[in-house]
Formats: C-alpha cells, sequence, structure tokens
C-alpha cells in the first residue's frame, strides 16, 4: 500500500483495533480526491501482540479534533444478530460470569483454595 494514493474510492478498513500505528498512519493517509473511507473495529476485541499498541484506539485519540472526521460508536442495541447467534453469545457471557464468580470466591479464602489443591496450611479440621 506505501506509494500508492486511492483516488475516487470508497474505502472500508474492517477489524482496525487490530493494526499498529504504523499500519493505521499508513492506511490514513493513502486516501486521494473524492475518496471517502470508513474505519471500523472493537476496541474490546483487540488481538494484537502485547508490546504493540492498537493504531484505532491511538488514531480515534489523536484525530478527535480534526475537522472533517467523525466517530460514530454502537452499542449492543445497535447489533442485529441471528437468534441463534444471540443465544450463543448469552452462553458464553454467562459462562465467563460463573467463571469470574468461582475466581472471587476462591480469592476470598485462600486457605480452602489450599486445602483443595493438597497443600498443608497448618488448619485441622
Amino acid at each position: 500500500m506505501r506509494g500508492r494514493t486511492l483516488n475516487d474510492a470508497y474505502i472500508i478498513l474492517d477489524e482496525a483495533q487490530n493494526c499498529t500505528i504504523e499500519q493505521m498512519k499508513m492506511f490514513l493517509t493513502r486516501f486521494g480526491e473524492g475518496s471517502r473511507v470508513v474505519v471500523t473495529g472493537d476496541i474490546t476485541q483487540i488481538d494484537l501482540p502485547q508490546d504493540k499498541k492498537s493504531g484505532l484506539i491511538h488514531a480515534l485519540r489523536i484525530l478527535a479534533d480534526v475537522e472533517g472526521i467523525a466517530e460514530v460508536y454502537l452499542t449492543a442495541r445497535d447489533v442485529v444478530r441471528h437468534e441463534m447467534v444471540q443465544r450463543i453469545v448469552r452462553a458464553y457471557e454467562k459462562a465467563a460470569e460463573a467463571a469470574a464468580a468461582r475466581a472471587a470466591e476462591r480469592s476470598e479464602d485462600p486457605a480452602r483454595d489450599a486445602e483443595r489443591h493438597g497443600k498443608n496450611t497448618g488448619r485441622h479440621s
């Protein structure tokens, strides 16, 4: 993409949360006359290595006051999914909540957790 200018084009960058800062800058500086750019991404689903920063988050921050750039944030109410997908998502959410509750329960009583794993805590039953 380096060195290219996209004139009279409608350009969509999807999954932009997984672009690095350098990749996002390269993409955003390629559009030319008569072009429109749409960048989409979900900043809650970044799959970059730990040492890489999301170019989408960076761009949202530094371009917030640039004239001609608009941000639109969607919520769960804006997402229309097949009924089965909604049930699957709810099942995953329920499982995550249950796992969080179990983790919270374990952290409340470290001695009990140690006993479960066969560690001697000095407590007698």
